[in-house]
């Protein structure tokens, strides 16, 4: 009998996007980048914009966590008292897009190959000179992550990733019509508290 690895990694702990609507001031966000280090976790992207609110910011960051890990996360960012929302979006509810550009090293011998490379994943050649080419590509993460992947075997100068942002599919989410404390409550109930069942207990 085999037996199993203790070591073995656990399935739910995968990239995670979280959105969070918080006000728009100073200081902000590194009040949520100080509370992500002190829980241990690691944000691997993170973008910040304005919304339709001129007094609210939308911060949309990728990490990664298990299932309860993400819920105690998203319960100790709503407790800040800058957080309006916080919630998952997760990819089959939501809209999400990444900018790259990338400067790749190019000569009259492969310059042929990058646009046809680029051509397959409509990227966009934004500066062309005799020894270099900056491609310009926007889509889905693992798109961007499978494009770069095409270009292993050319000289890469340089790139950049804007990270992940993201809107969620469809109208106005559930999230945006409730007050934090009715979300807190509805997701993370405190202990002890449970719908009363057919006998009022």
């Amino acid at each position: 009998m085999t037996k199993k690895s203790l070591t073995q990694p656990d399935p739910n702990n995968r990239r995670r996007v979280i959105s969070l609507l918080v006000d728009n001031q100073g200081g902000v966000l590194a009040r949520v980048s100080s509370l992500f280090n002190r829980r241990g976790f690691n944000i691997d992207s993170l973008t910040v914009s304005t919304t339709n609110d001129p007094g609210v910011s939308r911060i949309t960051l990728t990490t990664h966590g298990s299932d309860r890990e993400i819920e105690q996360l998203i319960l100790q960012t709503e407790r800040l008292e800058v957080s309006h929302q916080v919630f998952e979006l997760t990819p089959d509810k939501s809209l999400q897009r990444e900018l790259l550009l990338l400067k790749m090293a190019c000569d009259a011998k492969n310059r042929a190959e990058m646009r046809e490379i680029a051509s397959i994943y409509k990227a966009k050649i934004i500066d062309l000179s005799p020894d270099s080419m900056v491609l310009e590509l926007t889509g889905k993460p693992e798109k961007i992550d499978a494009f770069l992947k095409m270009f292993e075997g050319y000289e890469i100068l340089e790139l950049c990733r804007t990270g992940v942002t993201a809107l969620e599919r469809g109208g106005k989410h559930p999230h945006m019509q409730k007050p934090p404390q009715e979300i807190r409550a509805a997701q993370f109930p405190l202990p002890g508290l449970h719908a009363a069942g057919p006998s009022g207990r």
